[in-house]
């Protein structure tokens, strides 16, 4: 059932972060010149910096108790944030971690992932903490959402530097169950605000079908976003290959380019209602690294 966290997710999550960040620490020290501009905005050094903030926050997400939080200063601006706000503050987040030297942060990388790993041992997967825009996001989103960000910036250093970067769909499908349905499961907080255009009262119904993940629905309805069982109700259905998927979302292939490769495949009867969709449930997808992290 979409949204439960299975003992074989949680699993496989825990394994693939550990992998996950050893191969991104790996190439980012292997990487001849730090300074390399990944796009126009940042290098890689920069790059790996906005990753490793990530990683530095979570232990203190999954333990706020006993774990100080590594950005106070700007916790207010984190937990009001929305998807179309994020590239401002990275860049916020950024001022705070200064770090650019590329063997100090694959270091750092790896022993926050540690910090991560030993914090959520005894933790319950399925439990919701609270994380950027208010939202409530399960243990194991949090996990998964750490890998996707490692996969879709190894992704941008090894385009920018020819380095090797596989990404395999069964860790890109962790995002997908355990972050995204997990999110949207329980409260998606501020994330999704858009004070530019009114809601769309049509419900809209989007079914995504994977080899790698859950089959779910997702309904937009006056705004707002729930999951649902698959049912004979979708409007759009949407086969997809996740690796693939979240290019595209991401805003690094275009959607044509994503539809070209079969990779991404539309149906249904009503298919001209998944922009309308998309325009609502939406990740930051601007093409430089600014916008797909926190």
């Amino acid at each position: 059932m979409a949204g439960e966290i299975t003992h074989s997710q949680w699993e496989a999550a825990r394994s693939s972060l550990r992998e996950t960040g050893e191969r991104f620490a790996d190439m980012v020290c292997a990487t001849r010149d730090p300074h390399a501009k990944v796009t126009a905005e940042w290098s890689v050094a920069e790059t790996a910096a906005h990753v490793g903030t990530i990683a530095s926050w979570y232990p203190a997400i999954l333990r706020p108790d006993t774990t100080p939080h590594p950005f106070p200063t700007i916790e207010r601006d984190i937990l009001a944030a929305t998807v179309d706000t994020v590239a401002q503050l990275n860049d916020m987040v950024l001022g705070h971690y200064t770090e650019r030297d590329p063997r100090v942060l694959a270091q750092r990388l790896r022993a926050d992932i540690d910090d991560i790993l030993r914090a959520s041992e005894d933790l319950d997967p399925g439990m919701p903490v609270t994380w950027l825009g208010s939202a409530r996001v399960p243990v194991a989103g949090v996990v998964a959402h750490l890998i996707n960000e490692l996969l879709i910036h190894g992704w941008d250093i090894a385009r920018a530097t020819g380095a090797r970067w596989p990404m395999p769909p069964a860790d890109a499908a962790l995002f997908f169950d355990l972050f995204l349905i997990g999110m949207i499961s329980h409260e998606y907080g501020h994330l999704l605000d858009d004070n530019t255009a009114p809601p769309n009262a049509r419900r809209i119904a989007v079914e995504f079908r994977s080899r790698h993940t859950v089959p779910v629905t997702m309904v937009l309805r006056d705004g707002r976003v729930s999951v649902e069982e698959p049912g004979p109700g979708a409007d759009v259905r949407l086969s997809f290959d996740p690796v693939t998927l979240h290019l595209m979302l991401f805003g690094r292939i275009s959607k044509a380019r994503a539809a070209l490769t079969g990779k991404v495949i539309v149906h249904g009867p009503r298919p001209w209602l998944l922009p309308a969709f998309l325009r609502t449930v939406r990740l930051p997808s601007n093409s430089h690294p600014r916008s797909p992290g926190t």
